[in-house]
Parts: structure tokens; C-alpha cells; sequence
């Protein structure tokens, strides 16, 4: 028998996490929650999940990013694949190449004073964050996908089964 599945999720909203958290319980997940980027990084290693949802917005407009770099640099995760839960728009890209894809429209396009950009490419799944720190500099953050909120039940099951399998 295969070994149930552990997922963090971090979210500073409790509605979300008591949601979010029965949809996967429902499906035979093990869901490890926490409220905010200390605490999801303590539950981390602690429980080694196999894959973390984590909330863009909690404390900071950032902290979710911030979390994300964190566990997917720490090489005692084993590369665990990270999904984004986000209600900020998610550009599309029909290039694998997100990265240069997310630059192309930060560039060429009227992004106006954005500071988040969402990319991903539907086909190959790849996707990232290109953000503007409180500094100006441009950060590039690649990750394994975002679900959107509010959360839809079939989407987001067949992003955290993409990413396990």
C-alpha cells in the first residue's frame, strides 16, 4: 500500500485552510496547516511534506515568495515541488521559457506599475513569479503552479495530482 501523501498549507486565512484542507483530506491526503511563514517553515522540517500550498499574501505582499525560496532551497526538502494560491492574475504563456516570457511582458507590454507577475505555461505546466521587491530589484522565482482563488475543488485536485505523480 502506498504511503498516504503530506501536504502543507499555509495560509493566513482560516476559511481558506478549513476548506482547502477537507477537499484534500477528502481525498486521502495527510494536510499539515500553518498561518504564517515561520510557522510553515518550522512544520516543514519538522514533517517533510512531499508538497507545500502556500498563500501569496499573508503578512506581507511577499511572504509567500519569500517561503517559497526558502523551501524549495533547502536541501533537506528533497525538492519539494511548491504550488502558489493566488487571486492575482495569472499570465499565460505558450513558451516553456517562463521566465523570459514573464521579462517579454514586464518589458513590451503595459504591465504599468505591477509589481507581482504570474506566469505560467499551460502546456508544459512550468510556471513563476516575477516581483519587485520594496527595493525595486526584480526577482525571478520559478514554481510548480498556482491554484486560483477562490478555490475550485476539480482544479485544484488536478494541480496537487500533477505535481505528486
Amino acid at each position: 500500500m502506498e504511503a498516504q501523501k503530506k501536504i502543507l498549507l499555509v495560509d493566513d486565512d482560516i476559511d481558506v485552510l478549513a476548506v482547502v484542507e477537507t477537499i484534500l483530506e477528502n481525498e486521502g491526503f495527510e494536510v499539515i496547516t500553518a498561518l504564517n511563514k515561520d510557522e510553515g517553515l518550522r512544520k516543514a522540517e519538522e514533517e517533510k511534506p512531499d508538497l507545500a500550498i502556500l498563500d501569496v499574501m499573508m503578512t506581507t505582499q511577499y511572504e509567500g515568495f519569500e517561503l517559497a525560496d526558502i523551501l524549495m532551497n533547502n536541501k533537506q526538502l528533497n525538492n519539494m515541488p511548491v504550488l502558489l494560491q493566488t487571486s492575482i492574475e495569472i499570465f499565460e504563456s505558450n513558451d516553456d521559457d517562463v521566465m523570459k516570457y514573464a521579462r517579454f511582458c514586464r518589458d513590451k507590454m503595459d504591465t504599468g506599475e505591477m509589481d507581482v507577475l504570474l506566469v505560467q505555461d499551460f502546456k508544459s505546466g512550468k510556471a513563476g513569479v516575477d516581483y519587485r521587491d520594496t527595493t525595486g530589484k526584480i526577482h525571478w522565482l520559478p514554481v510548480d503552479g498556482f491554484i486560483r482563488k477562490p478555490v475550485n475543488t476539480k482544479a485544484l485536485l488536478e494541480s496537487v495530482k500533477r505535481v505528486l505523480n
